[in-house]
């Protein structure tokens, strides 16, 4: 009876706030069900329409509460500079992925409505992740990012190395996953809290940054965050599973879990750990640099431009790391404006591949950007600006990102590291150049099957690579020219000729120029993430 007549108030929800992952989180339902429908033109041209609609309004409803500082649900998630700015990479990047699938492949076999509810679920994770202020709810947006990943990576069913990269995904994702939560177990065992400053107030005021506990757990942490943003030597997974993936679902994978992982890393690390720097920041900082070297060695002498890019991601992850490092305001904003400048490049050059996929036989090859600069001028030049972007070269982002990252290194006592990334810098340009050369110098491919056999070699060398050079033993040089050529590719390509779709020209033209434009006027993107660092409240 008393129990029945009690009063037990409820929770507070502050809906405003939470409205960007409710739009994500009720999108998703609406494209699902909307793509149930038996109409061609509403599951192809609808489902697509409508989730480039939902994306909209998440950013209308991040850009509105832009100035906003707050906890919420008791203190689980935090409202700030940082995840609003991620938030609008995010739907920067869910905008474009549904760009390139909306004609694809992927889109065609696993059903318009799953694709795009399973990104929007995806999507909903990453914000989820980036805002979390406890180690409950990052291992909760962690898994919400993950799973509906595994799927889309999948999505080309009757294509075995689609299949074949989600299994491998699947796997190597479910084990950094379970690292990760070991990890925050043990610091959960030691500090007795979940709450990111509850866990900092613990270590801080109880002494216990050489706690043999806590540094299992710091390390444990360190290789599950390691593992999702393709950090060495945790990259092993990176190259196949980019390779095999559907390319949309690639280039959404290379640019959105990079957003999610680094935010994230910088909200645990900078705020939770910040006690114990001491301990993990000259450790990440020597997986920052092994990176940076592994990744650039791995992507040289590669002719799949899909495997180049993934190591390229993994170098690229290692100059961010930089950022996590430093442990400052300066370097939570250098990193944030280099995931910025990253997403330009990276989609502009995926935009490209995914156009050459189509109209040619030769898939992600080197062979088939070959002649571009004659055959599709309107390709070439972002492919081009991402390609000196990527290797840091003056006037484009690319070169104010590192700088960006440099300084920060420099100011935190890391000079050593800074020039570790100017050194990468050097290394990447033996890999990112003949990729410019190829399209400007060289002339086109013929249309024979010569093509398909001549693209499974390795440009340069008389066999496979060795795996330091980023070889896999799994392939041999059929293999590779089975996995880029597939009779499913050719029959696409064929059904939709060699038109280049107007939506996979509009991301390529657009984050080109971005790349440009933000190489020469940094200060609008530099200005969208000067308060990036504000709501970390340890600053």
């Amino acid at each position: 009876m008393i129990i029945a007549t009690s009063h037990i108030p409820a929770p507070h929800v502050d809906f405003a706030a939470l409205s960007p992952l409710i739009a994500l989180l009720g999108g998703a339902v609406l494209v699902l069900m909307v793509g149930l429908l038996g109409a061609r033109a509403v599951r192809h041209h609808g489902v697509p329409l409508l989730t480039i609609i939902a994306l909209g309004a998440v950013a209308g409803l991040t850009i509105w509460q832009w100035q906003d500082e707050r906890l919420l649900m008791y203190g689980q998630l935090r409202i700030d500079g940082l995840s609003l700015t991620s938030n609008l990479l995010l739907v920067a990047a869910g905008i474009a992925a549904v760009l390139l699938a909306w004609r694809s492949e992927a889109g065609h076999e696993a059903a318009h409505g799953e694709l795009h509810a399973l990104l929007l679920s995806s999507i909903a994770g990453m914000s989820l992740l980036v805002s979390a202020q406890s180690t409950i709810i990052l291992f909760l947006g962690l898994e919400l990012l993950s799973i509906p990943l595994y799927v889309m990576c999948a999505a080309e069913m009757r294509r075995e190395h689609s299949l074949e990269a989600g299994l491998k995904y699947l796997i190597l994702g479910s084990v950094g996953s379970a690292t990760l939560l070991y990890g925050l177990a043990l610091i959960y065992g030691v500090t007795g809290a979940t709450g990111f400053a509850s866990i900092s107030h613990a270590i801080g005021s109880r002494s216990l940054s050489s706690d043999v506990m806590l540094l299992g757990g710091i390390a444990l942490s360190v290789a599950g965050f390691c593992f999702k943003s393709s950090v060495a030597p945790f990259h092993q997974w990176t190259p196949d599973v980019y390779e095999g993936a559907p390319t949309p679902i690639t280039a959404f994978m290379a640019v959105a879990t990079k957003v999610a992982a680094l935010g994230a890393m910088l909200r645990f690390f900078d705020v939770a750990l910040i006690e114990a720097s001491g301990d993990w920041a000259p450790a990440l900082a020597v997986l920052a640099a092994v990176t940076i070297i592994v990744g650039n060695v791995g992507a040289l002498g590669q002719s799949s431009l899909k495997r180049m890019l993934a190591y390229s991601s993994v170098g690229q992850a290692g100059y961010m790391l930089a950022g996590v490092v430093v442990s400052s305001a300066l370097g939570v904003r250098a990193t944030v404006f280099y995931l910025a400048v990253y997403l330009f490049m990276n989609l502009a050059a995926f935009a490209v591949i995914v156009a050459r996929e189509r109209e040619t036989n030769l898939g992600d090859s080197i062979d088939a950007i070959a002649g571009l600069g004659r055959q599709r001028p309107s390709l070439a030049w972002p492919l081009t600006l991402s390609m000196l972007g990527l290797a840091g070269l003056p006037a484009t982002a690319g070169f104010v990102g590192k700088f960006y990252l440099i300084e920060a290194a420099v100011k935190g006592s890391y000079t050593w590291l800074g020039v570790v990334i100017v050194i990468g810098s050097m290394i990447s340009l033996a890999y990112y150049l003949p990729v410019v050369a190829a399209m400007w110098a060289r002339e086109a491919p013929s249309a024979g099957g010569d093509d398909v056999e001549h693209a499974a070699t390795v440009q340069g060398s008389g066999g496979p690579l060795p795996a330091i050079a980023g070889g896999s033993q799994e392939l041999t040089a059929d293999g590779e020219g089975e996995r880029r050529a597939t009779p499913g590719a050719a029959a696409h390509a064929a059904a939709h000729g060699s038109r280049l779709h107007f939506e996979v020209a509009l991301v390529a033209v657009l984050a080109g120029a971005a790349t440009l434009f933000f190489g020469i006027v940094p200060q609008p993107l530099l200005n969208l993430v000067a308060h990036a660092s504000r709501g970390l409240g340890l600053f």
